[in-house]
């Protein structure tokens, strides 16, 4: 899988959805408390708006990945949050109350849908126990909003470090795993820096 195999086409994403139910089998993210949002759906998009930056790494593993990553392609450049809104990082999709939930869109089609889904649960997790605010939602086109939240990483060498110094991560991975992980990206990272592509011939032989 390739998240993005045709430069002149938007990339494949891999678009992750989720929702909470209570013991009852009450989704929590509609629950009645005369606010437009419910809290919990709040304070799950905040822990995933909040741990973010430092899990892209699995939500974007390889150099191709970050090739996704263009504005008004679909996928999101921010960590943002938004109603039936493709612009951004986390959309809310418009629908009724009974099925509210979450559309995680960071992540592309060459993503571990299984560390994707650990990370994301942790994220939400994270946001309910600790009362996390996601910001402001995000309307309009969110491409021409800059984000109050702290950035995406701009690259996969930044997401490698802030996957290496993240707590958080190393908790929702597990440390061994966690470890591991990052190792294997750097060494997929040094690889692909030190490999003399055709790109090079174009930029730095025929054109200079």
């Amino acid at each position: 899988f390739m998240a993005k195999p045709i430069e002149s086409y938007a990339g494949s994403g891999m678009h992750f959805h989720v929702s909470l139910q209570d013991d009852a089998g009450r989704n929590v993210f509609t629950e009645a408390t005369g606010e437009k949002w419910s809290p919990k759906l709040l304070n799950a998009l905040g822990g995933l708006i909040h741990t973010m930056a430092e899990s892209m790494l699995v939500f974007a593993p390889h150099a191709n990945s970050w090739r996704r990553f263009v504005s008004q392609s679909y996928a999101p450049v921010a960590p943002t949050w938004g109603v039936n809104n493709r612009s951004v990082a986390l959309r809310v999709p418009a629908g009724d109350a009974r099925n509210r939930r979450i559309e995680h869109r960071p992540s592309g089609v060459d993503a571990n849908p299984y560390l994707v889904a650990a990370t994301v649960l942790a994220g939400i997790v994270k946001g309910l126990d600790e009362g996390l605010d996601p910001g402001p939602e995000t309307t309009g086109n969110g491409y021409e909003q800059p984000s109050e939240r702290s950035t995406m990483p701009a690259d996969w060498r930044a997401a490698i470090e802030a996957a290496r110094g993240s707590d958080f991560l190393k908790s929702a991975l597990g440390p061994d795993l966690h470890r591991t992980f990052v190792a294997i990206k750097q060494a997929e990272y040094l690889r692909v820096a030190r490999t003399v592509s055709e790109l090079d011939y174009h930029l730095y032989l025929h054109e200079v």
